[in-house]
């Protein structure tokens, strides 16, 4: 096996609407561990339980601040960085995708391996018109998602890879 070089990124971006869709995600996240930062702040907060340490027994107000100055500017930040990384594309016989925001992850699906293509909506992805496609194979490693498509690409781009994978398993027989 030779190399050429590093992988190239995929063509296609996901739709910018996905930049509201993780930004309304990370802030419900970022209630969750401020309210339960809130939470326990309170009930250790004068408990005088021995393991719970001075400072915090003394100050039990740190703990949503630490929550705060720790977890807002990467729950902010982590919206941007995933459409910065997040793309796909469909050349030629292969689906090519590109996801993750601590990690990155390459993926590549043949399109005559393709047993299912499933367009997924939540509830905050149907309000700003996008969608999740699912790419499944026979193994789980072949298999990709490529989530904050519009809506129409998604369709489209589902009803293309069911009738190119039709074909190629026609074609094979």
């Amino acid at each position: 096996m030779t190399t050429t070089g590093p992988l190239r990124d995929p063509a296609n971006r996901v739709s910018p609407k996905a930049i509201r869709l993780w930004l309304l995600e990370s802030l419900i996240a970022f209630a969750f561990w401020l309210g339960g930062s809130l939470l326990v702040s309170r009930w250790v907060g004068g408990s005088g339980w021995s393991w719970v340490p001075a400072w915090l027994a003394a100050d039990p107000w740190l703990l949503p601040v630490a929550v705060v100055v720790l977890t807002l500017p990467v729950l902010v930040a982590e919206p941007f960085v995933r459409y910065a990384v997040h793309r796909w594309e469909l050349s030629g016989d292969v689906v090519y995708a590109r996801s993750g925001y601590l990690t990155r992850e390459w993926v590549f699906v043949p399109v005559s391996r393709i047993q299912t293509v499933d367009k997924g909506q939540g509830w905050f992805e149907r309000m700003l018109g996008l969608a999740t496609l699912e790419i499944r194979t026979a193994s789980h490693a072949g298999s990709s998602t490529i989530k904050g498509l519009d809506f129409q690409v998604a369709a489209r781009l589902a009803e293309q890879l069911a009738h190119r994978a039709e074909e190629l398993r026609d074609d094979a027989t």
